[in-house]
């Protein structure tokens, strides 16, 4: 088949809010807006002005009242328990009403946060539509972070309620919430006024009095709630990410924006539709399952997966490709990470070959960036497209990719792709010159951003700019380091800031400082992130221990390492801290963390002409052998 991508890009290209507007005719308006955009409106202006809608109507009400309402909109598959449940669209819109109902019963109204700590259940998806039914704004928290963490956005969104469970499930061990919860609130200075519990039959919690209520009890309780219509500008959610300060990053999404880049999306990017099953293997807690775990095929009326497992272990490294052959899934998504774990113990596709995948017709890659071996084994074993496509929290969806619902162009192992139509990607140096083609640099967007990509940040308009548009005015820095050659497709190479990447989580290295300099031993450290087979990036620290402490090394790590465990979190995975004499540093006093990296990593590297001492890369080098 031939691409249609050159004609798309180009037709965007030419009319920006007139292509926009087109695709915002797939979406149901209470108040049609009253333009594409508005260039005065917001920090960089606002998508579909004037506009009014639900987008819980859009993702489920429409499709029971278009006579779907027969048709499964969620399988919940959980590898962890046993069980496989199917919720149709109008049983889902049941229940998404009665919880709403029971949120409205309690005092949540339109504007107010809710935030969602829970595991991969019906419910954390339930809550999350609840929420859009309301008007309220969901923010949900992986529920893997420790309290610390969940306290620090309870502190920033200020929430009126949370929505938990109590419990989580991993491969042979449970993981108690409510605990976590409990102390989340107590660090918060703020408190919400209550918390629905979901109650899990492979752990029983106890409920606090006069704050917590049985989740389903309440919600068997409710009479159901209307959808409420909002302003096309108001917030549907927030999503916190990693900042490289202490204070969390809360990136704002819009509710009309939002629902027709992701509806556009469903056919452009994926090529799937009305009663297709598409599947996310991700979390809800990230963007990947707000973005296409929830939002994006409830919107198109697909059926979406609800997985609660893990790609091997559970029980083996067919796991993804039974839920594929069982379900029968048309296009699957997943972190190169996933598929890098599964090659490493079905590297000859022995347990692949059990399953029939004959109707999945293309698996999709995004996380980090993929090693093009990876892109080529699934290909080769699969026989289908593998296709790598480069996208942030920030954005919400692809800035780049290949367009199922366009024509396929060929595939480029390790790139990601072309630059989504809505994406006016460049590649800048750092005095903000576009560089020619093939050359590295700042790979950043020029204003304004797509459809669906934050308006701002949590009450910090000026962190917004700060963070993302002063570096290059007039254009939205990605911190991804990258190239497009001449054909066009786009190279992301890597991080430009301290965030890390590790299997598809975005994770602060100054986090992570902060928690190893609270070590009473340690005077001084770093973090950077050093390539791993598995993860992408796993973290390393180094330590400068206080004069005269004589602490076992190895004694000294595991004491680090459940500091971060404990602080940040297990997915931080943080399992490596080596003690130097001290940290390689600028004449100024800035850490060499690039060199730090370029060492771990054992690439060359040049020794920086403002170092310091450069006998201090020496020690670092003896300190990793």
């Amino acid at each position: 088949m031939s691409s249609g991508y050159e004609a798309t890009y180009a037709a965007w290209r030419a009319e920006p809010a007139g292509w926009w507007s087109e695709r915002a005719r797939l979406i149901d308006w209470d108040t049609p807006p009253r333009a594409g955009f508005d260039a005065g409106e917001g920090v960089y202006g606002r998508w579909f002005p004037g506009g009014r809608l639900n987008t819980c109507f859009n993702a489920l009400d429409r499709h029971v009242a278009a006579g779907r309402g027969g048709q499964p909109a969620l399988i919940w598959d959980s590898a962890m328990t046993g069980r496989i449940e199917a919720l149709t669209y109008a049983a889902l819109t049941d229940r998404v009403a009665r919880l709403a109902g029971a949120l409205a019963a309690r005092g949540v109204t339109t504007g107010d946060r809710v935030i969602v700590y829970m595991p991969m259940v019906p419910e954390a998806v339930i809550a999350m539509l609840a929420c859009a039914r309301l008007g309220a704004i969901h923010s949900v928290v992986f529920g893997g972070f420790a309290a610390a963490e969940l306290a620090s956005r309870i502190a920033d969104a200020k929430p009126k309620a949370i929505v938990s469970a109590s419990c989580g499930l991993e491969p042979g061990r449970t993981i108690a919430y409510k605990p976590l919860l409990d102390a989340a609130i107590a660090l918060s200075p703020h408190k919400p006024a209550f918390c629905l519990i979901l109650q899990r039959p492979e752990h029983i919690c106890d409920l606090t009095a006069g704050r917590d209520e049985d989740l389903l009890a309440a919600e068997a309780a409710a009479s159901p709630h209307a959808c409420v219509p909002v302003a096309s500008t108001d917030p549907l959610y927030i999503l916190y990410t990693s900042g490289t300060t202490g204070r969390p990053k809360g990136i704002v999404r819009d509710n009309g924006g939002h629902a027709v880049a992701l509806m556009n999306s469903m056919a452009m990017l994926y090529g799937v539709g009305a009663s297709d099953v598409y599947w996310a293997a991700s979390d809800v807690g990230w963007v990947v399952g707000h973005s296409y775990i929830v939002y994006g095929p409830l919107l198109a009326g697909c059926t979406t997966i609800v997985y609660e497992g893990k790609p091997v272990g559970t029980p083996d490294a067919g796991a993804f490709w039974r839920v594929c052959a069982q379900h029968g899934v048309k296009a699957m998504f997943t972190a190169p990470t996933a598929i890098r774990a599964i090659k490493r113990e079905d590297a000859d596709g022995r347990i692949l070959r059990r399953h029939d995948l004959s109707r999945l017709e293309a698996l999709f890659l995004a996380g980090e960036r993929c090693d093009p071996d990876t892109v080529t084994w699934a290909e080769t074993l699969l026989g289908k497209p593998v296709i790598d496509h480069w996208w942030q929290t920030e954005t919400g969806w692809a800035i780049t990719g290949d367009f199922r619902g366009l024509g396929l162009f060929p595939v480029k192992p390790g790139s990601g792709g072309k630059p989504s139509p809505g994406f006016d990607l460049r590649v800048l140096d750092e005095a903000g010159r576009e560089v020619p083609r093939g050359t590295i640099g700042d790979l950043v967007v020029r204003l304004p951003l797509p459809p669906s990509c934050l308006p701002t940040l949590w009450n910090n308009d000026a962190g917004f700019r700060d963070a993302y548009l002063s570096q290059h005015p007039g254009h939205y820095t990605t911190a991804d380091a990258g190239m497009i050659d001449d054909d066009g497709y786009v190279w992301v190479m890597s991080r430009t800031d301290d965030i890390i990447n590790v299997a598809g989580h975005r994770l602060s290295t100054g986090a992570m400082e902060e928690v190893l300099a609270a070590h009473p031993d340690v005077a001084e450290c770093a973090v950077v992130g050093v390539k791993d087979a598995l993860k992408g990036q796993v973290p390393l620290g180094l330590v400068v221990l206080k004069a005269g402490v004589t602490k076992d090394e190895a004694t000294l790590e595991r004491e680090l390492v459940a500091m971060v465990r404990e602080r940040i979190g297990p997915v931080a995975a943080f399992r490596t801290a080596r003690v130097v004499p001290r940290l390689p540093k600028t004449r100024s006093g800035k850490v060499l963390r690039a060199t730090i990296r370029k060492i771990a990593d054992g690439q060359d590297y040049v020794v920086p002409p403002t170092i310091d001492d450069p006998a201090s890369l020496d020690e670092i080098k003896g300190a990793l052998v």
